[in-house]
Formats: structure tokens, sequence, C-alpha cells
């Protein structure tokens, strides 16, 4: 039965959700931290009541003074011809080679490409209202801004996998200033993030065994060109 309740708790834990809320509108910013279905907020942080100090009648008694030490008499210096002490010059670091540095930066760069197609973006909402008292100049910046949304919006799905979204484009005469609502739900489970670090930490290891052989003077096992 123990069995059964540890694999369950491996489960959960894999399958739960980590990651963070971010909300703009006319309060300003908001982020939370998601964890599972506990959200905590970030940012603003709320801030600590002060507490008012009691005032009391009595009259407040006057510390004695502390006795003042006495300073030590600093040194004198003996004037002498003893040398002067020669810093030394820091030496100045060399650079490691390009050849071990580039496929460690490969490695960053796949885990970067395999771990953002790991995260979920499940509430994506953005609402722009546009401000204008000129019909015309309305319109033209309405398109604009349907233009530059679906830009934006071909850019996140290269990126993250969206689950729900929510774009609107609004028009408000009464407005002298173009406003925004967004908010972006951005998470991954502990199972993935794990199985991201772990290859990554994989490659890593490789990389740095063959550069660590190749300093030794041993041969690298390259793979063969057919």
């Amino acid at each position: 039965m123990g069995w059964y309740i540890a694999l369950g708790i491996i489960i959960l834990l894999a399958i739960l959700p980590l990651g963070v809320s971010v909300k703009y509108d006319e309060d300003g910013a908001l982020v939370k931290v998601i964890a599972g279905l506990i959200r905590i907020t970030l940012f603003p942080r709320p801030k600590k009541q002060k507490k008012d100090k009691k005032k009391t009648d009595t009259p407040e008694v006057p510390k004695p003074k502390k006795e003042k030490a006495q300073k030590e008499k600093a040194p004198v210096k003996q004037k002498g011809k003893d040398p002067v002490p020669v810093k030394e010059q820091p030496k100045k670091k060399k650079g490691g080679s390009i050849t071990d540095f580039l496929p460690l930066v490969k490695v960053a760069l796949n885990f970067l490409s395999d771990f953002r197609r790991k995260l979920r973006v499940n509430v994506l909402e953005l609402k722009l209202i546009m401000a204008g008292n000129d019909p015309c100049d309305l319109a033209v910046n309405y398109g604009r801004a349907w233009a530059a949304v679906g830009n934006l919006l071909l850019r996140l799905e290269r990126v993250f996998v969206i689950k729900k979204r929510d774009i609107q484009v609004e028009c408000d005469f009464t407005e002298s200033e173009t406003k925004v609502i967004a908010r972006l739900d951005l998470t991954i489970t502990l199972g993935r993030l794990l199985a991201a670090v772990f290859v990554f930490a994989f490659h890593a290891l490789v990389e740095f065994l063959k550069i660590l052989n190749k300093r030794k003077g041993g041969a690298v096992n390259e793979p063969k060109s057919s």
C-alpha cells in the first residue's frame, strides 16, 4: 500500500504546474507565483502597518553616561631606510579556446529551444483601447494596432504553446490616451522542468569530459562522416 501512495505522490508532483502570472491594468502591474492551485503575490508587496508608540505619562529616567574609553596612542612611524614593498600587478587572464567554447554554447542553445517549447501559456489576454477624436485617424490606428497584435501573436506561437487567448482592440472617442489591459499565465510542470534540466546536465557533462580529455592529451572520439 505504501508503494502505491509513494507512486501517487510522485505522479502528482510530476504534473504539478509551476509558473508566473503577470497582469497589467489601471491599477498597475501585478505579479503572482503559481504553484499548483496556490497563487502567491510577488509584486506589489503588501505594506506593513506601523504600530503607534504608546505614550506614557511617566518621565524618562536619564541614562548614566558611559565612561569614555581611553584612546590608544597610534604607534609613531620611525623614519628608516626600509624598502617600500612593491605591489604585484594582477596577472591578466587569458581567454579559453574558442573550439572548446562553441560546443557549450550549442548545448545551451539546444536547452533553451527545447525548454521554451515545454512552457505553456495557459491564459493570454490583451485588450487595446484606442483613443482619439478624429474618426479617420482612429480608423488608421485601429488597423495598425491589429497588424501589430497579429505580428506579436505569430512570434509568441513560435516560442510557446498557447492554450487560451482573448485578444481585443476597441475604439473609445472619450479617452485621451490609449489604454491596455494584459494578462499572461506562463507555467511548466515539475516533471517537464526536471526532464529538461536532466537532459541539459547530461549533454553539458559530456562536453566537459571531452574538454578535460583533450587537455590531458587524450583522443576525442568524433563521429565518423559517412
